[in-house]
This record gives C-alpha cells, sequence and structure tokens, in this order.
C-alpha cells in the first residue's frame, strides 16, 4: 500500500512539538511516497495582537506572518537537505482565508509552496471551536455558520484540499459529548464539494480523529463518498501530527476509508501540482 501523510505540524507552528529534522526523518523511516509539513498560517491572525487590538486570552497566538516566513525558509532549506531521501513537500495549512482575502491571496501565490490546506478553525468574531464554551450557544447555529463559511472558502477555492471538513465534531461530539445532525447541513455541503470538483480541488481524510475523543476521521466515510460520487477526484491523506509520535498515526486506516469510497488513487501536490498514485 503506498501511503502519503500531507498535514503536519512542526515547532513553526505555535502548537507543535517536534522540529522539521525530527518529523522528515521519522517520515524517512516510516517511507512514505510523499511527505508534506504544513504549518500553521491562521489569516486572521496574521499581525501583532498590537495590531488588532485584542487583549490576550490566554490561547491564541498572533504574527503569522512571521511564522509563515520561517516555515517556508525552514521546508525549502530542508527540501534541498533532504533531497533524494524523501519526497517532502513544503506545504501550508491556511486558516480562515475568508477573513481577510488579501492576505490570503498574497500567501498562496507565494512560489515557494508545493502544497495548500484550506482550513476553517474559527468564525468571524468568535473563538476557535476549540476554545468555545458550547453551553453559551445554540449548537445547531454553530454548525450551521461554519458549513457557510466552509463555502464561502470554496467559492474563494484558491488552495488544493479542504481540511478537515468535519472539525466541529471534535470539540462538539467529541470533547463535550453534545450529538449533532448533520442532515440539515447535508445541502451546503453539497454545494461545497460541487464547487471544489468544479474545479479541480479536493478534499483531505485527516486521520487525527482516530487517536482522539472523536474516534472518526475527518471527515468520515459517508461524506467521502459523497464526494466521490459527485465526481471528486482528489483525495489527501493526513494525521494532522504536530510532533514526531503522531505522524502517521491512522494513515493506513485513512486509505482504507478512501479505497471503500471508491477512490484507486490518493493524491498529493508539488509545485502545486496534482501527482497521483495508486493506494
Amino acid at each position: 500500500m503506498n501511503l502519503i501523510d500531507c498535514h503536519t505540524h512542526t515547532t513553526n507552528s505555535p502548537d507543535g512539538s517536534s522540529s522539521v529534522d525530527e518529523m522528515i526523518n521519522t517520515a524517512i523511516e516510516k517511507n512514505f511516497a510523499a511527505y508534506a509539513i504544513t504549518d500553521h498560517c491562521e489569516v486572521n491572525r496574521w499581525f501583532s495582537i498590537d495590531y488588532y487590538g485584542d487583549t490576550p486570552n490566554g490561547y491564541d497566538t498572533y504574527d503569522f506572518g512571521a511564522d509563515f516566513e520561517k516555515s517556508m525558509s525552514a521546508n525549502t532549506a530542508a527540501k534541498q537537505k533532504y533531497d533524494g531521501k524523501l519526497n517532502l513537500l513544503c506545504g501550508i495549512e491556511l486558516g480562515q482565508a475568508t477573513h481577510d482575502f488579501g492576505i490570503a491571496d498574497a500567501v498562496v501565490r507565494d512560489k515557494r509552496l508545493d502544497f495548500v490546506i484550506g482550513s476553517m478553525h474559527q468564525l468571524p468574531d468568535n473563538d476557535d471551536f476549540a476554545f468555545i464554551d458550547y453551553s453559551k450557544y445554540s449548537v445547531p447555529e454553530l454548525v450551521d455558520k461554519y458549513y457557510q463559511e466552509v463555502y464561502k472558502l470554496c467559492k474563494w477555492g484558491k488552495f488544493d484540499v479542504l481540511g478537515h471538513l468535519t472539525y466541529t465534531l471534535r470539540y462538539i461530539e467529541g470533547n463535550n459529548e453534545i450529538k449533532v445532525d448533520m442532515s440539515p447541513y447535508e445541502e451546503i455541503i453539497r454545494e461545497s464539494f460541487k464547487l471544489l470538483i468544479e474545479n479541480g480541488k479536493g478534499i483531505e481524510i485527516n486521520t487525527s480523529g482516530l487517536r482522539q475523543k472523536y474516534g472518526k476521521a475527518f471527515p468520515d466515510l459517508y461524506w467521502v463518498k459523497i464526494f466521490r460520487e459527485m465526481g471528486g477526484e482528489v483525495i489527501s491523506l493526513g494525521s494532522d501530527a504536530h510532533c514526531a509520535e503522531d505522524l502517521g498515526k491512522g494513515i493506513e486506516e485513512g486509505a482504507k476509508i478512501a479505497l471503500e469510497a471508491g477512490f484507486d488513487y490518493i493524491c498529493y501536490f508539488k509545485n502545486r501540482k496534482q501527482n497521483f498514485i495508486k493506494i
């Protein structure tokens, strides 16, 4: 089975705990057909906290513009250092592009990038879903707003794959044990898929949920099958590892989900171009 891990973070992400070299050496040991470092790049906190006039809350970090440059420089150097040893890709996880399309447009134009994941971690004027007190909100309204924002992201579409489609469920169902009826959002998810497919974009099977309390991939088989049935061809696999220990975890299970959904090939991106390999 050919495997890839195209969603991982190093210490150039604020929440990463393993260095670029540590992550790469682990990827070499695991013999991936392709490996991407995709450090966080949160568009809505690109500048300093002073720029936004925000008050420190103990969990949000800022200056992602500086983090982006650190990541691009380190990953570009690593591609040269490990040339011939690993099919290493310089990527980014672009968070909240809809919050500032100007910055997002500038980021994706960077010629050093091989791969861009488009993600949505929080809504405008709200906390990341990881930090919300769900007792103070209508969960159906939050989830509806999330998928409205995902649709806007797909309409912009200047990324390569959509990251962790069902991200909210990690915290709502997994951590807070609040059951979510996903049927009201199927129409807008299908509309988002339609936009992705029309523009040659894909989705990822993010396997982090398999090792978390949630216990499923983001998204699970149900949504991956719908994407395939609608004509989706581009499917990526990512562990969302933030340390070398988690790199590659669940990737084989993710590949099996892709196969069961009807995909024979997985896809990675180099120089922002699709590369398909048989699973």
